[in-house]
Formats: C-alpha cells, sequence, structure tokens
C-alpha cells in the first residue's frame, strides 16, 4: 500500500485525483494496523483545513460536526 505524505507547503500541490485515493484507502478500511488508518485521516483532515474544496466530497469519512455555541 502506498500512502501520501505531505507538509503543510505540499497541500498546494495535492490533486484532487490524490484525494481521491486517500479517500477510496479510508473507505476500503483495509489496512495492516490502526495506526495506518489513522494516519490517513489526520492527513485527510489536515488537507480539509489547507484545502476544503479538495476534501469537499469525503468530508464524511472526517465525521466533522458543527457546535451551536451560542
Amino acid at each position: 500500500m502506498t500512502s501520501i505524505s505531505a507538509t503543510k507547503k505540499d497541500f498546494s500541490g495535492l490533486t484532487a485525483e490524490d484525494v481521491a485515493a486517500l479517500a477510496e484507502r479510508l473507505e476500503r478500511d483495509d489496512y495492516n494496523n490502526p495506526f495506518e488508518a489513522l494516519q490517513d485521516w489526520h492527513l485527510l483532515r489536515a488537507i480539509a483545513f489547507q484545502r476544503q474544496e479538495l476534501v469537499e466530497p469525503y468530508t464524511h469519512l472526517l465525521d466533522i460536526e458543527t457546535f451551536d455555541e451560542a
């Protein structure tokens, strides 16, 4: 299995295909250990903060809820 390794500065170079591959791995949930899945989840979440437009089709994988702090 290949994984995407990126830092903040690398997010600008990510393509929709890169994010789709990451999301597909998360949806398949076919990892050798839970830490690999957690690493991909954190990466997708970090991408969501930097390049939200790429992650919009996969927000269901992030389980992010809006909070009403009123």
